[in-house]
């Protein structure tokens, strides 16, 4: 298994994908595929987001500061993620807004994939040098061990979040 950093998110990447696919499939009342579906989501996103957010961002944004940008964005479409991941996980499948939720839930997530995968992973690896790569890919995989699989909830956040979904 390659410890390439990028080579690793992608492959996180078509996993996602894969669960999105599968939701996107299932009948309108398959109430509980489209939770286990969610859950699913959730874990993978949660880890994925951990990874990226502990590992790969900073240290890009430390090794090639011109990326700045990109990476202050890609934290802010995570925020996004991340809230959608809170209030889908404090809901049950059959909610009224459940599906659109998780429909919404997976146009952000596809939509940072593609820019992260088109635009930004190039720069990257133009950027980096192989070895830089696999030692924070190899970090990554430890990371990922010991990374949260369902997200936390703040309590202010979490009456935010219980206001929405009621």
């Amino acid at each position: 298994m390659s410890t390439d950093a990028i080579v690793l998110l992608k492959n996180d990447h078509q996993e996602i994908r894969k669960v999105f696919k599968a939701f996107e499939e299932a009948g309108e009342q398959a109430y509980k595929t489209k939770g286990r579906l969610v859950d699913q989501m959730i874990e993978l996103l949660t880890v994925h987001t951990y990874i990226e957010n502990e590992i790969m961002y900073p240290r890009v944004r430390d090794l090639l500061p011109d990326l700045e940008d990109d990476v202050l964005e890609s934290y802010e479409e995570h925020h996004v993620a991340d809230v959608l991941v809170m209030e889908l996980a404090a809901m049950k499948p059959d909610a009224e807004r459940f599906t659109a939720k998780t429909t919404v839930l997976i146009e952000n997530v596809t939509h940072h994939m593609d820019e992260e995968e088109q635009d930004w992973f190039p720069k990257v690896r133009e950027g980096l040098s192989r070895t830089v790569l696999q030692e924070m890919g190899a970090d990554m995989i430890e990371a990922k061990k010991t990374a949260p699989r369902r997200p936390s909830q703040p309590s202010a956040l979490k009456k935010t979040i219980d206001a929405v979904i009621k």
